[in-house]
């Protein structure tokens, strides 16, 4: 019997994309033999989708798509469990399909969206034929679309980050405004769009603080509008300082630049989902005492 290495466990799944359990077992199977071992994983890779369905998918790709005429464009965020799988050509290409898919066809939401004819069958079809070939978990998370009279922006920052937004203007500005959202993060374009539960839980902040300062009520109050006021001018895009000069407000730019900004969105990935936190050495170090 040969001795299965880390080392060969790594080359196979870099060929493979399988997961390292599996790539133990198919070279254990193979005898060490590492052309036999990708043969058995193709065999049984197909079955994985349904194993792998129930993993977290914290990492993944944000794709972007705006049409010829820049009036129509679309986010979405494909999640897969590994960072290693985002960079896989084929889950790559897929991302890239759904977003030019979202843009053009207007589904109504994520499960409108796997209903819709991809390749030889669905969207839903051909992302379960991924999962098993690759055999990693991957799921369509959500989209977003903007179609206008105006012009559409985009940007992506190293596919982990991207934007759109909804301009009047030259085009060196929606690009600038892209980045500034990137860099930003901004919750809205002014104070009415801000969620009321992110006010609250900011102003619930700030009268807990202030009522440690032990000033009396009305001084309170204030302080505490003080602090809600101030939030309000971080995270919305109009009050932000313009990060190609922070001596001017986003509004301000604007208005300078004769140009107006209708609307953005922003994804990043794995926003608001609990990572899984894995140790390569442990896990390999556990897979040697198996």
């Amino acid at each position: 019997m040969a001795e299965i290495t880390a080392a060969m466990v790594r080359e196979l799944r870099e060929k493979t994309d399988a997961p390292m359990m599996e790539c133990k077992k198919a070279l254990t199977e193979a005898d060490g033999d590492l052309a036999r071992a990708e043969e058995i994983l193709r065999v049984k890779l197909g079955n994985k989708a349904s194993k792998a369905a129930t993993r977290v998918t914290a990492e993944g790709l944000i794709g972007i798509y705006t049409s010829e005429d820049g009036k129509t464009g679309a986010l979405i965020e494909v999640n897969c469990e590994t960072d290693f799988v985002a960079k896989n050509p084929e889950f790559v290409d897929f991302v890239a399909e759904l977003a030019k898919k979202v843009a053009l066809e207007n589904p109504a939401d994520v499960a409108a969206l796997n209903a819709l004819p991809f390749g030889e069958g669905t969207v839903e079809t051909t992302r379960t034929a991924l999962v098993g070939k690759i055999g990693e978990n991957m799921t369509v998370r959500r989209f977003h679309r903007i179609a206008t009279p105006y012009q559409v922006a985009s940007y992506s920052h190293g596919g982990r980050i991207g934007v759109l937004v909804e301009f009047e203007g030259a085009d060196e500005v929606g690009k600038d405004v892209a980045m500034h959202v990137a860099a930003t993060k901004p919750k809205a374009l002014n104070a009415d769009g801000v969620p009321a539960e992110d006010i609250e839980k900011e102003r619930s902040v700030a009268a807990q603080k202030a009522a440690e300062s032990g000033k009396p009520a009305e001084i309170v109050e204030k302080m505490v509008e003080g602090s809600v006021a101030k939030y309000l001018k971080e995270v919305t895009l109009f009050n932000q300082p313009f990060v190609k000069n922070d001596k001017q407000t986003v509004e301000q730019m604007l208005k300078e630049k004769k140009a107006a900004v209708h609307s953005f969105g922003l994804f990043i990935v794995g926003e608001g989902i609990e990572k899984v936190e894995t140790d390569f050495a442990a896990e390999v170090a556990a897979m040697a005492k198996a």
